[in-house]
């Protein structure tokens, strides 16, 4: 019993799920948050150390900025908002903003 039918193998395909896009979320540097809360904040709403946090804080207070974290977009607004009204209530100038990642 031969047989002349050719098997394909089963070729599926797959729609491809676009990544979406991701956002920076940067501490911006003021002349009059105390480095302290600063870091309290930034363990707060990010999940960090201390460690961690002091760096970022060092970094912002050197070079004007730095990133603390990269999410997807409303993630990444959500906690810059947050961050920020931590700050406000407690009548700070601290600013987290945030920017499409390259």
């Amino acid at each position: 019993m031969s047989s002349d039918a050719i098997t394909k193998p089963r070729t599926e395909t797959k729609p491809k799920v676009a990544r979406p896009p991701l956002h920076k979320v940067i501490l911006v540097n003021d002349d009059f948050t105390p480095r302290d809360f600063v870091v309290r904040v930034l363990k707060a709403e990010f999940r960090i150390t201390a460690d961690q946090a002091y760096r970022i804080m060092i970094t912002a207070h050197t070079k004007g900025s730095c990133v603390v974290a990269v999410f997807i977009q409303e993630i990444a607004e959500t906690k810059a908002k947050r961050a920020t009204e931590m700050a406000r209530n407690e009548g700070y100038p601290l600013l987290f903003t945030t920017e499409p990642e390259d």
